[in-house]
């Protein structure tokens, strides 16, 4: 885990706005903060929630240790006062929003965090850290997953994040769908499978290509992937054929042109018996090399960089905003960044069939509903106790069922209108 605790995973002036509400005796007003985008990324149709299995343990381990709030004193962040106070600090307060794997769309209030002001917004730089993070890498993984039409995909970016963003990372791509991760605390930390063999380093230990094939086969067996591209891709693949034999599991190839070079493959590897040999490929994906790839002879692709980085939009765009205060909403007016007041409801309408047509959000109310509406908020922390949350693998099937419901134009990798439209309508 992280070296920090949750507590210092945090901007400056989350606790100065504390020092000077306890100063002035608004801490304690009751408030509603949300979180949602404005706009989606250039290009995408949908949002993916994720990370909230994450945010919900590191909101229940928000704690300020003596040693945290002594260099808070120390560094003159807060005062005396506010020091009392995180000393005793435990969110009491409630959290709902969209489960994980939900789809959200411009304005979707996916969190929304209720209690004190002040033991709400000191929680304001976890919750987009943490949001904003994973939400981006789920997008993104989940548009691959579309690409890839069924063939399985690894993620395999570790090496091109923060170590504890690629594990994070990891968690997002597979709840959109990915089949394995390369990263070992993933594994452990969230049962997530693990895949992975030998990188180029290995065959350049050994004296020739055919001896470190050997090596790998004596010890993993034939159900085991040998990276070909080291020298010559077609001679590498005679290479493995005639050190496993036929029965060999994979062949990897993570250079090249690889339309061509799967291609040629295929008709290599089934020219050599080896006609059940799976072929992946790796090497700077994204969607958009997946999605060329859809009429190529591939079983596997892996992804690195890419989806560890959003693929091209690191960040979800996520805001947490002040909507209500004592039961009153509140607005900010500032041109561009305007809020809506109120704590929100929200539905997604579907036809008879189970086609998603419309998400209706209603502040300060309750929507009508309609005979194929799904209420997407629920509960994950309530009077500051973690509730049960779906596992992974039922979040995962979540977004799989709701990928599955919106219309098929809002699968495509161009750019348009979000795949469901949003409306707000007045409290009834």
């Amino acid at each position: 885990m992280s070296t920090l605790r949750p507590a210092l995973l945090t901007d400056h002036y989350e606790l100065t706005m504390v020092s000077a509400a306890l100063r002035d005796g608004t801490a304690d007003r009751r408030c509603v903060f949300e979180v949602f985008s404005r706009r989606l990324p250039a290009g995408r149709r949908y949002g993916v929630v994720a990370g909230t299995g994450r945010l919900i343990d590191l909101i229940r381990d928000f704690r300020f240790d003596p040693d945290e709030i002594e260099f808070l004193r120390r560094t003159g962040v807060v005062d005396d006062r506010a020091a009392r106070w995180l000393a005793d600090y435990r969110f009491s307060g409630d959290v709902d929003g969209y489960a994980e794997g939900e789809l959200f769309f411009p304005g979707s209030p996916i969190l929304t965090v209720s209690g004190t002001f002040a033991e709400c917004v000191v929680l304001e730089t976890l919750v987009l850290s943490v949001l904003n993070h994973d939400c981006a890498v789920a997008a993104a993984a989940a548009r691959m997953v579309t690409a890839a039409r069924g063939r399985a995909l690894i993620e395999m970016g570790s090496r091109r994040a923060h170590e504890e963003a690629a594990v994070a990372a990891a968690r997002a791509a597979y709840l959109a769908g990915f089949r394995f991760t390369s990263n070992l605390a993933a594994g452990q930390r969230y049962g997530i499978p693990t895949a992975g063999t030998a990188a180029h380093a290995f065959t350049l230990l050994h004296d020739d290509e055919q001896a470190a094939f050997a090596s790998q086969v004596a010890t993993l067996g034939k159900d085991t992937t040998l990276l070909v591209d080291t020298y010559d891709i077609s001679q590498g693949i005679r290479n493995a054929i005639a050190v496993a034999g036929p029965e060999l599991r994979a062949v990897r190839i993570d250079s090249g042109d690889l339309a061509v070079i799967a291609q040629q493959s295929r008709e290599l590897l089934d020219s050599l018996g080896a006609t059940e040999t799976k072929i992946i490929v790796s090497g700077d994906l994204d969607e958009y090399a997946i999605a060329s790839l859809a009429a190529e002879p591939v079983d596997m692709y892996g992804a690195g960089t890419a989806v560890v980085t959003g693929s091209g939009a690191p960040t979800a765009g996520l805001v947490y905003k002040l909507v209500e205060v004592e039961g009153r909403p509140v607005v900010k007016r500032s041109e561009h960044k305007a809020t809506i007041g109120g704590r929100k409801v929200a539905v997604r309408r579907h036809k008879p069939t189970g086609t998603a047509t419309e998400e209706i959000i209603v502040p300060q109310g309750v929507p009508d509903r309609q005979p194929n509406d799904r209420l997407l908020q629920r509960s994950f922390v309530v009077e500051g106790e973690p509730v049960a949350l779906p596992t992974l693998d039922e979040s995962r099937e979540h977004l799989r069922q709701c990928l599955i419901s919106i219309p098929w134009e809002g699968l495509k990798l161009s750019g348009g209108d979000p795949a469901v439209p949003v409306t707000v309508v007045p409290a009834s």
